[in-house]
């Protein structure tokens, strides 16, 4: 098994089943040589000759294409990263762009893939040499996606310090309540979907978090639920910030552990029990 995978670059179990192709070569039958022609697929002709003549100064490290692929993305990703001389401080927004760039193209030759591999119309209209390299495509694109996984998941991003987190839907009420707020000193940061709002809770550690009730995405009563119930944020003190009367939202404190609640149309002397939360905090 390891001479026909080292010859031919292929596995010889996929899966735990003995490849076509494997059996083939028992029997002596050619054997399609994949890393002679695959690449042709994805880059030009002088790439591709460039690409030989490198892995034949390299043999010993680079047995494929595979390889030689999979330590690209690994190199491509630290270099994005290297301008940073604490990768502790990257920004959110170049974590994102590496990871849209590398997991995109990913995404469709893995689905692509096993949409070959699994779906019965296909099935009868491919030769066991393209199903066995559809195969080898399908798990080389697993590997690169752990390796992407790995590297960039656990990357601490930079995050902004924030008091006050705003999850409300109205941009002139987050203009309002932003001012109100920076006026004694303080930061607040204004998201207008309870999804935006728990990402953003993902990257900080605001002090305290206003939150609407009706959203576009989500309830104000869940998203207080799941905060409430997430070791990492359930110390945050939530109030909601609404329309809905008194006595209505007064019935869901309970049940979503709700710190208290501010109504609007609201007095700017309502904020007060928001501030004597920073002042606590500082």
């Amino acid at each position: 098994m390891d001479m026909y995978e080292n010859e031919t670059d292929r596995y010889a179990i996929w899966r735990n089943t003995i490849t076509e192709g494997f059996k083939r070569w028992l029997k002596g039958e050619k054997i399609y040589m994949r890393d002679k022609e695959r690449i042709s697929l994805y880059v030009s002709e002088e790439t591709k000759s460039d690409w030989q003549d490198f892995l034949d100064q390299n043999k010993d490290e680079y047995r494929s294409f595979s390889k030689l692929i999979r330590e690209s993305v690994k190199t491509f990703i630290e270099d994005s990263l290297r301008d940073s001389n604490d990768i502790s401080k990257i920004d959110s927004n170049t974590i994102s762009s590496i990871s849209h760039a590398l997991k995109e193209p990913l995404t469709s030759i893995k689905g692509y893939s096993q949409l070959l591999l699994e779906g019965k119309e296909y099935e009868d209209k491919l030769t066991d040499i393209v199903k066995d390299t559809i195969k080898n495509i399908f798990d080389q694109s697993n590997i690169l996606e752990n390796i992407i996984k790995d590297f960039l998941d656990n990357i601490k991003v930079q995050t902004n310090h924030i008091d006050v987190l705003l999850i409300e839907d109205d941009l002139a009420t987050i203009r309002l309540i932003t001012k109100i707020i920076e006026s004694r000193g303080y930061v607040c940061k204004g998201v207008i979907s309870g999804s935006k709002g728990l990402e953003e809770l993902g990257r900080t550690s605001p002090k305290v978090i206003l939150l609407d009730i009706i959203l576009p995405d989500l309830s104000g009563y869940d998203i207080c639920k799941t905060i409430k119930s997430d070791n990492d944020w359930n110390q945050i003190p939530v109030y909601f910030l609404t329309a809905i009367s008194g006595s209505e939202v007064r019935k869901h404190l309970n049940e979503t552990k709700a710190d208290g609640y501010v109504l609007k149309p609201f007095n700017f002397s309502d904020f007060e029990v928001i501030f004597d939360i920073l002042n606590g905090a500082t």
